[in-house]
Order: structure tokens, then C-alpha cells, then sequence
């Protein structure tokens, strides 16, 4: 088999492959013959179709499977041992002509090559970026304290009410004259939160409310007539409820309010582990340990925003093959209109011209990622999230199964690869170049990406 490469221009090239018959006529025939021992057909046993008449009626389809596997492979491997750093997939040229697979004993087929750029991307100790330290203010420990403590807490019966406190008990119907209503509604188990009312004045008559007391209130005028809010506390349909906007009396029997867990060693072993946290001030510590971490990982994910910046700056302009990656991109994206192209195109060329210098500088860095290291960051990536709800006591089995979900879908496997070499690269980067290093409050440095949405 023939195959040749030209060069065409810097960034693109033209594979041609010429195959002869002898290049895969063996390959057909034991296709066929592997194929004879399997096929049925009436009036022969299993596996004693006469050879000619298996030919005749599966040739053709073998002859195409054959040359088609041929011509991948052979591609391919051409590709890998000429080295040719190769973006996106070979496309079929305009210059190729329609091939007969039925007729033709030789063919010739010919692709499109787009080849990446030539450059040079280093990055050393002459090369000064920004590394954001993160300050934990004791506003931010003491609110995440706060709600742990609201996490762990529990709802305990009260005598008077209080802003946010849920009331339990009998909701009935009035008529004008302010009795109840003949065949009005009546809800014996209605729970209120007068906290979430929308109108004040209603909210106020709730005020310093005690166990017995029987309050009237007009639940239309509390809730703003929300149909779908007073349709739940009625139990009753929403269209229905446009026929009960009057009064209401509601009869307290129960005050449920939610208290905060106590900083006590209950506490702190049910949320840091059992003796890890004796005192308020060592759960503190931990807190701001556990923000540190979270924080260091958002400093290296903006430093390699800018390690990104600075390099493709420092790389300049690079030349791609532009009509013929719209071609792939066109080809990739079959669904899509021209418009979709040309609308996405530069922003797929901004991403395509950092993953090969991301490329290089993960080479130079000997960044390699395994298994048990994609295994581990979706251990993180789970840590991570639980902590953000205050849970930091999260039981190692927990997480274990909760990360193989994640490595179940192919998806997120690529995603937490790609998380794992931007890690590394990160850390390797930091004590390669030199890192000025700027104190930032948590507040300044969200403005900081608001600013660049």
C-alpha cells in the first residue's frame, strides 16, 4: 500500500492512500471463510454453504469492512509514526472521487490533514504572576459556625411566639359577624409561619401570640392572594380558592421553634469528628483550615487563569488552518447551521490555542495523571461540595461511594482528568515561575470574576 503526505502550507497537509487488491484480499477471504462456518441457509448444514455461493451473497460486504478497516488503521498509523501533531480528525478531501466498492479492485482515498501550529511555550523563574492569598475574615468563620450549629440543631416546643417560630393548630372559616361559618373550611392540623407572610400588618397581629390563644387574621390579605400558599393551608383545590378571602381564626395549640445546636462537645464531635474539637476556639481553627483549603484550591484555579493569559500573550498570534477547521467543526456539529459556526468559531480557536500550550507546559512538567489520582479527585470534588453545606464529618465510606457514582459516567471521568492536570499544573507552575504574591478579602476577590462575566 501507497501512502503519501504533502504538506500544504504551515498549518495543514494531504494524506493520499493508494490500496491494491493484494492489500486486503487475504483479509477478505478469511473474513468469508470465518463468516462460511456460521451462516444457515436452507439445504445445507451449519457450516457447509459452499464457499462460492458465501462469496456471492456477502462478498461485497466483506470487501467493504475490510478495506474500510484497512484504510483506518493505516491512516492512523501513518499519522503516529510520521509524528504529525494532528488536530481534530482527518476529513475526506474535495479532490476525492467517488469510489466503487463493488467494481474497483484499487482505490484511492484522500484526506484533509489540519496540523497544529509550531511554537514554543516555557514558562520559568524570569516570569512573574500573580498568586491571590485569600484572608479568612472571623465574620466568614463565625457564619459558617452559625450555620453548622443551625444544621445540627432541633425544634423544641415554646410558650410565646417569636420571629421565624412555626404555629400549630386549628384554622377555621368566619363569617361577616365573626363566627365560624356554617360549612366553612376547617383545618384542624394548619401550621403558620407568620415570618413569611407578605403583608406586616398581618404578620404583626401574631406578635408575642401564646398556647390557646385564638388569633383572627385574613390568610388573602397575609399571603397577597398566592393562590398556590393558600390553597396548601386551606388543603383545599387552587381554583377553589378565590371563594374563602374573609376572615379566619386560628387557635395556637403548639409553638415549635428551631434552636441552633450549643457549642458543646456533643457538637463538636457530631460535626468535626469524636475529640478532634474540645473548644469553640479550636473549631474555629478547624473551620479556617477547612476554608484555607477550599480557598487555596479557587487562588490556583485563578493563578492558571493568568498563568493562561500570560502565556498566550507571551506565544502571540498563532496560525491555524481556519476554512478547514470550520469543516470539522461543521462536521463534528451536524445539527448546526453555518451561522453556529462562524458564531463559535473564534471562541473553539481561543480554547484549541491554550490545550496545546496547556499541552506543552504539562509535558515539560512531567504532569501525568492515573487512576488513583482521578479516583481521589472525585473523593475532593464530593468533600468539597459536602462542606459547602457545613458538613465536614462526612464518613469516608460515604465518600468513597458517592465518588464511584462519579467515575461511572464517562462524562465526568474527562471532566475530573481534566481538573487533575490542571491541579497539578498549577502546584508545578507555582515553584517554577515566580509567584507575586497579593492579600485579598473573599468579597474583592469574587469581584474579580463578576467583573470579567
Amino acid at each position: 500500500m501507497d501512502i503519501q503526505f504533502e504538506k500544504i502550507g504551515k498549518v495543514s497537509g494531504e494524506i493520499t492512500i493508494n490500496m491494491v487488491k493484494a492489500d486486503y484480499e487475504a483479509n477478505v477471504n478469511k473474513a468469508l471463510k470465518d463468516l462460511g462456518k456460521k451462516v444457515q441457509m436452507p439445504g445445507f448444514r451449519p457450516g457447509h454453504v459452499p464457499a462460492s455461493l458465501v462469496k456471492k451473497m456477502y462478498g461485497v460486504q466483506a470487501k467493504a469492512d475490510e478495506v474500510n478497516k484497512l484504510l483506518q488503521d493505516s491512516l492512523f498509523d501513518f499519522i503516529k509514526t510520521k509524528k504529525i501533531n494532528m488536530l481534530g480528525e482527518p476529513l475526506g478531501s474535495d479532490k476525492q472521487t467517488p469510489q466503487d466498492i463493488e467494481k474497483q479492485d484499487d482505490f484511492t482515498f484522500i484526506f484533509d490533514i489540519a496540523i497544529a501550529p509550531k511554537f514554543k511555550a516555557e514558562l520559568g523563574e524570569d516570569d512573574t504572576i500573580d498568586y491571590y492569598d485569600i484572608e479568612v475574615s472571623d465574620d466568614t468563620i463565625t457564619k459558617q459556625l452559625g450555620a453548622m450549629q443551625q444544621q445540627a440543631g432541633h425544634p423544641e416546643s415554646v410558650d410565646a411566639y417569636e420571629d421565624r417560630d412555626i404555629l400549630r393548630g386549628t384554622l377555621a372559616e368566619l363569617d361577616e359577624n365573626g363566627q365560624p361559618k356554617e360549612d366553612g373550611i376547617v383545618v384542624e392540623t394548619a401550621s403558620l409561619m407568620p415570618s413569611y407572610f407578605q403583608n406586616d400588618d398581618q404578620k404583626k397581629i401574631f406578635e408575642g401570640a401564646k398556647k390557646n390563644d385564638v388569633i383572627t387574621f385574613n390568610p388573602t390579605t397575609a399571603y397577597n392572594e398566592n393562590e398556590a400558599e393558600l390553597s396548601s393551608l386551606f388543603k383545599i383545590e387552587r381554583d377553589d380558592v378565590k371563594e374563602h378571602t374573609g376572615d379566619f381564626s386560628f387557635q395556637v395549640n403548639e409553638i415549635s421553634r428551631f434552636v441552633p445546636a450549643s457549642l458543646d462537645q456533643e457538637f463538636f464531635d457530631k460535626v468535626f469528628g469524636k475529640d478532634e474539637v474540645k473548644s469553640e476556639d479550636e473549631a474555629r481553627t478547624k473551620i479556617k483550615e477547612s476554608i484555607n483549603e477550599l480557598q487555596k484550591n479557587d487562588s490556583d484555579y485563578k493563578f492558571l487563569l493568568d498563568v493562561r493569559a500570560y502565556a498566550e500573550n507571551k506565544v502571540g498570534t498563532l496560525e491555524f488552518p481556519d476554512e478547514l477547521l470550520k469543516k470539522i467543526m461543521k462536521a463534528n456539529n451536524k445539527d448546526k447551521d453555518d451561522k453556529f459556526i462562524e458564531d463559535n468559531y473564534a471562541k473553539s480557536i481561543e480554547e484549541l490555542k491554550w490545550s496545546l500550550i496547556k499541552d506543552q507546559l504539562a509535558k515539560a512538567n512531567k504532569i501525568k495523571v492515573n487512576d488513583k489520582d482521578v479516583k481521589e479527585a472525585a473523593i475532593q470534588a464530593a468533600r468539597f461540595q459536602f462542606a459547602q453545606y457545613g458538613m465536614n464529618n462526612i464518613p469516608d465510606e460515604y465518600l468513597e461511594n458517592y465518588a464511584q457514582e462519579m467515575l461511572k459516567h464517562q462524562e465526568q471521568v474527562n471532566s475530573l482528568i481534566e481538573r487533575c492536570v490542571d491541579q497539578k499544573l498549577s502546584e508545578a507552575l507555582k515553584s517554577v515561575v515566580k509567584l507575586n504574591h497579593k492579600s485579598i478579602s473573599q468579597e474583592d476577590f469574587a469581584k474579580m470574576f463578576e467583573e470579567n462575566k
